[in-house]
């Protein structure tokens, strides 16, 4: 039985839940939010996120960060954008050698980073490893069978991840290419807004396909330019949660992107569905793809579609009326 804390409500209570009723590890539950908390004691659940999945008595709730000091495992669930100053909170407590896990699923706006870097730089005396894949919280936190994957430099941490977390309703697979893994989990949500968008714009299941095939292929090349493997954007953490969130209505990013199709400005969409990592992603997306010189039109067009007012029916046909070419040609 391992001590864990799970920093971050959502999918943070998701995992709690799984990790508590499966495995009856020792698991501390922490929001930065003190009426959050409160609710949950109150409601024994969180009704807003996770409405019907229980919250165990057994499960410690708290708003303080200290509880990570004699923790085996802390968990980060918690949104790309309040990554850094979380884990700036967190390193005066965090034990060295601890396994810092990052649940989220994104790039940092600004700087272009991802994760693995952000903790690199925040919390040097942990060990990282970032579980991804498709997981939505509604089914993880109601021990649906779901199959992700742990990636770390370390083989140690990602076995001991794997054997904590594996369970007869949760298996865990192990990677070591974490910027592919990370790429996967961020860069889907990019092209679930697009899937979003097309089902808002009443378009069909062929044009869906083509996004989602067409969007892995941008994905792909970003990777291979930042020395990821390909195959990894086969597995869990590429096709795998592409699908599930283009795909599902639990999915923040496709609904967001609903409401953009149907006419809503982009930013009153993010604001009336709440956190929508796809809408930031896109930023450092885009910005990564002129740093490395990527070519990914869907991407571009999100962009423009997010940040520059362009019509939405316009992007399409932007897309449509690109130049005729081979559908494998190769990363330039």
């Amino acid at each position: 039985m391992a001590k864990i804390t799970v920093l971050g409500g959502g999918f943070g209570t998701a995992l709690a839940v799984m990790l508590y009723t499966t495995q009856q590890h020792e698991i501390t539950l922490w929001s930065a939010l003190p009426e959050e908390i409160e609710a949950m004691r109150r409601d024994g659940e969180q009704k807003e996120k996770l409405p019907g999945v229980r919250i165990p008595n057994g499960i410690a709730l708290t708003t303080d960060l200290s509880v990570v000091s004699d923790s085996d495992l802390v968990l980060f669930a918690i949104p790309s954008a309040f990554v850094r100053s979380t884990c700036q909170k967190v390193a005066p407590y965090l034990k060295e050698g601890a396994i810092v896990l990052n649940a989220g699923k994104g790039i940092e706006e600004d700087s272009y980073k991802l994760m693995s870097t952000v903790f690199a730089e925040e919390l040097p005396q942990g060990t990282y490893v970032v579980l991804t894949g498709p997981s939505h919280a509604e089914e993880v936190g109601r021990n649906i069978p779901t199959t992700v994957v742990a990636a770390s430099a370390s083989a140690t941490a990602a076995y001991l991840v794997q054997e904590w977390f594996t369970s007869g309703t949760f298996r865990v697979y192990i990677n070591d290419d974490i910027t592919g893994c990370e790429l996967g989990g961020a860069l889907k949500n990019v092209i679930a807004l697009c899937a979003g968008i097309s089902d808002g714009l009443g378009y069909g299941d062929n044009t869906k396909a083509a996004l989602m095939t067409r969007g892995l292929h941008e994905i792909e090349r970003l990777g291979q330019a930042l020395g990821s493997r390909t195959n990894t954007f086969a597995g869990l953490t590429g096709l795998g949660d592409l699908i599930v969130t283009c795909t599902s209505m639990h999915s923040r990013n496709r609904r967001a992107g609903i409401l953009i199709g149907q006419g809503m400005r982009p930013a009153d969409a993010v604001a009336q569905v709440g956190t929508v990592e796809g809408y930031y992603c896109c930023r450092a997306a885009y910005g990564l793809a002129k740093r490395y010189d990527v070519e990914m039109p869907i991407t571009e067009a999100l962009y423009r579609v997010l940040y520059e007012e362009a019509d939405v029916k316009q992007a399409v046909h932007s897309l449509m009326d690109r130049p005729k070419k081979h559908e494998y040609e190769k990363l330039r």
